[in-house]
């Protein structure tokens, strides 16, 4: 009999912790000190008057890692909320992303098709390049980024996930 494997599963986790100094790097050391991988990573923050940050952090696993991670951050002494919005029910996820396109001639006109196509704002252009501003989920960053790159691609930056749940509830 083989052993059943749990499913892997991409998971957004939004985690409300006092800004201060040295809480971002204690919530990475609790990632990488034991194996976990950040797929994205985002902190700002949220709260002036009660100094307080968000970071959203898109990490995979199994059911029981995604548990194990949970209480793990909240055992950190300036987290003071944790929600997984993958599993807390219906939310908003958003990423921007810089790309730079060389090109010149039908390989510029299309590339400026595309860019309409996917709604991507031209920030800055040359005689030579464009830079786009796209804005979505990663799924059509990655496609947008996969049509620039037959298109002369030259460099790409991106934010990382932010997201939001629905309604009126906060995090």
């Amino acid at each position: 009999m083989t052993p059943r494997t749990e499913p892997v599963a991409r998971h957004t986790i939004a985690v409300l912790v006092d800004n201060e100094p040295g809480v971002l790097a204690r919530v990475i050391g609790l990632f990488s000190g034991r194996g976990y991988n950040i797929e994205s990573l985002t902190v700002a923050e949220v709260d002036a008057a009660e100094r307080l940050s968000r970071i959203t952090v898109v990490t995979s696993g199994t059911p029981m890692v995604i548990e194990q991670i949970k209480a793990q951050l909240a055992r950190l002494v300036p987290v003071h909320k944790i929600s997984d919005l993958t599993v807390a029910g219906p939310h908003i996820e958003r990423e921007l992303a810089l790309v730079k396109v060389r090109g010149s001639g039908e390989k510029r006109v299309e590339a400026l098709r595309i860019a309409d196509i996917f709604r991507a704002r031209a920030l800055d252009s040359t005689a030579e390049s464009f830079v786009f501003e796209i804005v979505g989920d990663a799924g059509k960053l990655d496609a947008f980024i996969a049509l620039m790159s037959g298109l002369g691609l030259v460099d790409v930056s991106r934010t990382g996930v932010v997201a939001i749940a629905r309604g009126p509830d906060p995090l």
